[in-house]
């Protein structure tokens, strides 16, 4: 009986670990498509070497597709139109409580579907929400209507009349950029 596949395995698995720690932290939830299909190739390829002979030739491609996804990656951060191409945008779902039908049906995402995500969050209306966003990995993102937001230490302050703590300038809100569909705080320069 040939026990190759009990060394090849103690290969393959360190391997694995190694290229999939190399390609980031990221759970599946919050993955993009790109990262979910490399993600999985890499599991694919690697089983591969325990059926057939090529163990080499396994880490070398699981290594390409992760050199793959790292160009991908830096792609991204270095061009904004192309990270739109690759992994796409925010798309407003909700907008001060409405639900925004045509954009879940341009992402053939359903009502049930919107419901589930504003549960996990905690919200039990749709009235509750100002803005409500479908990231590009999938995850809701919201802000609350004013009448629905939790008090907040500036809403003591003005409430009590005197300041608990000192004030800074309010920097724009992360939702500015799916709203005007364009970047407040562009990566800088250092990081192009």
């Amino acid at each position: 009986m040939d026990f190759s596949f009990i060394w090849e395995s103690l290969i393959l698995v360190p391997a694995g670990l190694l290229l999939l720690r190399l390609s980031g932290r990221k759970s599946i939830s919050q993955m993009t498509v790109a990262q979910t299909v490399v993600m999985i190739s890499i599991g694919a390829i690697i089983i591969q070497p325990i059926i057939e002979d090529s163990i080499w030739r396994t880490v070398g491609a699981a290594m390409i597709f992760i050199l793959i996804l790292i160009l991908f990656e830096w792609i991204q951060v270095k061009s904004n139109t192309l990270e739109k191409l690759i992994t796409g945008k925010s798309q407003v779902v909700i907008l001060n409580g409405q639900i925004q039908y045509d954009k879940l049906k341009k992402l053939r995402f359903t009502v049930d579907q919107l419901e589930l995500r504003l549960r996990q969050n905690g919200i039990s209306s749709f009235a509750d929400v100002k803005i409500g966003t479908l990231e590009a990995n999938g995850q809701l993102g919201y802000e609350f209507m004013p009448k629905a937001k939790p008090v907040t230490v500036g809403d003591l302050e003005n409430i009590l009349g005197k300041a608990l703590i000192t004030h800074e300038e309010k920097p724009p809100s992360v939702f500015e950029e799916v709203l005007k569909e364009k970047h407040e705080n562009p990566n800088p320069d250092d990081v192009k």
